[in-house]
């Protein structure tokens, strides 16, 4: 058995769980990623080599190298790791390898995909991957030793093809990351057709505009506007929960807000009950406690709360504003108050008209510069495009004594101590609102 592994990239959300992960099953792990960050800290914490900046001189005796999306052909590890020969992998080749053996319970789609893979990850006996901090491991991956494997499935690259799903499940198929799939919408839908066709048993939202057409897979369907009733939200011990009737299968409770909550933990419970009892997953499904950076309440008190979520496309924020403004009304907050910052360039353009409509409901938005991840600079004109919300721009976020701070040319320009106040974006927003340095 190849035993030593380096990770170029390691530092990632999804590189670093395979790192763990492989860790745990005996593995020598080492890797590398360009700067220091909180996940190369706690790596280190957890017994693993991290190496910042990479060098050629990382690489060493390893017998595989797998590397992150992010990493280019000529990064310099990965040259040195070609001129001696070794066996290089991306993340999406090395799953396979990674995945061989193990009873994979996928979980895709364009959203709730993390937040679906941890419900799963409450109510099945196994180990855990996913893209996501799981509040109720404090971690991206949980290992368990034996062979249930809940595994978040990507589709950004097509890698939830190199997956061996025993349980498929796909909670929406919205086009997203539509440059890979060269803007071809039937090689993307082919790509979901061909997930689903190779797991034995298959969940799906069947009200989803294409998978609501796949009549001819079989597949566990599940027809919320039917299907699930009575959806309430409620306060448990001053925490958010959703409440609801599935079917014929009684009454759930499940952290979080909203009805995208309830139809996540719908997928997880009919997925969950093909393998254990029902009473067993009623009551099991209330070990989640949500997930690092979505719908994460970072500070909460009379006069207000922060909260961070991941949101980055239109349909994800339109989902956690309706989330917001049903929290604050139980919590007798008057505003909501929304940060975005909008992640990639493309994204933002390739989503314009839908972004300008998703922020209604909010009482106040603030607009920080664009989180790039090495795209080229692209001109939006977001005064013009969103002049309807009248937003603040600035420049960052600060937290001082539980005061966010807004920034614009190294100045405060206004206090936010009031309301709801949420942070949206897949970048360094997440460290901004928790008054942390973050090394970009």
């Amino acid at each position: 058995m190849s035993n030593k592994i380096h990770f170029i990239g390691i530092g990632g959300i999804g590189l670093s769980a395979l790192a763990r992960f492989l860790k745990q099953n005996g593995y020598d792990i080492s890797g590398s990623d360009m700067q220091e960050s909180p996940i190369t800290n706690r790596l280190r914490d957890e017994g693993i080599k991290v190496s910042t900046p990479q060098n050629a001189s990382n690489i060493i005796d390893q017998d595989i190298v797998i590397y992150s999306a992010a990493v280019k052909e000529d990064n310099i590890e990965l040259v040195e790791a070609g001129k001696k020969k070794m066996l290089c992998l991306s993340r999406k080749d090395a799953l396979p390898f990674i995945l061989k053996g193990k009873k994979v319970f996928a979980v895709g789609g364009a959203h709730g995909k993390s937040t679906t893979s941890a419900m799963l990850a409450s109510v099945i006996d196994g180990s855990v991957i996913i893209g996501a901090e799981s509040k109720q491991f404090g971690s991206n991956m949980h290992f368990v030793n034996n062979d249930n494997l809940i595994f978040e499935a990507d589709e950004s690259d097509a890698s939830f093809l190199n997956t061996n799903p025993y349980i498929a499940i796909v909670t929406n198929a919205e086009p997203e990351h539509m440059e890979f799939y060269d803007y071809n919408l039937e090689r993307f839908y082919d790509a979901y057709k061909t997930f689903l066709k190779k797991a034995k048993i298959r969940v799906i939202n069947a009200e989803d505009e294409f998978l609501s057409t796949l009549t001819d897979i079989e597949a566990i369907r599940l027809y919320p506007s039917s299907d699930i009733k009575k959806i309430e939200t409620i306060i448990v011990d001053g925490e958010p929960y959703t409440s609801f009737i599935l079917k014929d299968l009684g009454t759930f409770e499940v952290f979080g807000v909203g009805e995208h909550i309830a139809i996540n933990a719908s997928l997880t419970i009919l997925a969950a009950m093909t393998q254990n009892p029902l009473e067993e997953v009623r009551i099991n499904l209330k070990n989640y406690k949500g997930i690092k950076k979505r719908f994460d309440i970072l500070e909460k008190d009379e006069s207000h709360v922060i909260i961070d979520d991941y949101a980055h496309h239109p349909t994800e924020i339109e989902v956690t504003i309706k989330s917001a403004r049903k929290y604050a009304r139980l919590l007798g907050l008057k505003k909501v108050v929304a940060i975005w910052q909008p992640h990639k360039y493309s994204r933002t353009i390739d989503n314009l008209e839908k972004f300008k409509e998703c922020f209604a409901g909010v009482d106040e938005l603030v607009i920080l510069p664009v989180y790039t991840t090495g795209e080229e600079k692209k001109e939006i004109d977001f005064e013009k495009h969103f002049k309807n919300y009248k937003p603040l721009f600035a420049d960052a976020v600060s937290k001082e004594d539980g005061i966010l701070r807004i920034i614009k040319n190294d100045e405060t320009i206004s206090d936010l101590k009031e309301g709801l106040i949420i942070g949206l974006g897949a970048g360094d927003i997440t460290y901004q609102l928790r008054g942390q340095v973050y090394l970009s």
